[in-house]
């Protein structure tokens, strides 16, 4: 029976964009399903008393050259924002539409926000960006801007983030295999050694 990788995320996560870049080739290889359990980090933080280590100087700069070597490793593309920290509910809410609506199209959507996040620099705190980023990637923004305004779109990502809590998450990205948890990019070797089991 193949395992499940529950992947909590933000986009506004810069560890959570390189994970993302790893997790569906390693589930692939470990013929595990991977399912992306959006979330709101800012929420999360809130919950727990945790804060982005950005916030800590130190700290955030020891990350960034932490960043930087992880993407070095893993092969790829990677721009610390210069509009950071991003305040991600509009676009959390986005891809929670498109989970809902068109799930098909998730994983266009994820990698069209990533990429203009963490590798172009994009301001995607301004909604005009935010349109040019998905129309450029085949969306309907204008639709999409007003699911984002739906009951039903901001209750899942809530009761999303809120399990996340309730499950012992208190940052981004954590992934979870036969409940286990798994927190921070540089864990993915332990989830792919969970899968093995």
């Amino acid at each position: 029976m193949s395992k499940t990788v529950e992947f909590f995320f933000d986009l506004g996560s810069p560890a959570s964009y390189l994970a993302h870049t790893q997790l569906p080739a390693l589930c692939r290889d470990s013929g595990a399903t991977l399912v992306y359990r959006p979330m709101l980090l800012g929420a999360v933080f809130q919950a727990t008393g945790n804060a982005s280590p950005a916030m800590i100087p130190a700290k955030g700069r020891y990350m960034l050259r932490d960043l930087a070597r992880f993407a070095e490793r893993y092969g790829v593309p990677m721009r610390f924002n210069p509009h950071f920290p991003i305040n991600t509910l509009t676009l959390m809410r986005l891809l929670v539409a498109v989970q809902l609506h068109q799930p098909e199209h998730f994983d266009d959507a994820l990698q069209a926000l990533f990429q203009a996040i963490w590798v172009d620099g994009v301001n995607m705190g301004d909604p005009a960006k935010v349109t040019e980023v998905l129309t450029a990637a085949g969306f309907d923004a204008q639709a999409l801007q007003a699911q984002i305004a739906e009951q039903q779109v901001k209750d899942a990502l809530k009761a999303s983030t809120e399990e996340a809590v309730k499950r012992g998450v208190f940052g981004a990205p954590t992934c979870f295999v036969d409940g286990e948890m798994f927190f921070g990019q540089d864990r993915l070797e332990f989830v792919r050694e969970a899968l093995r089991d």
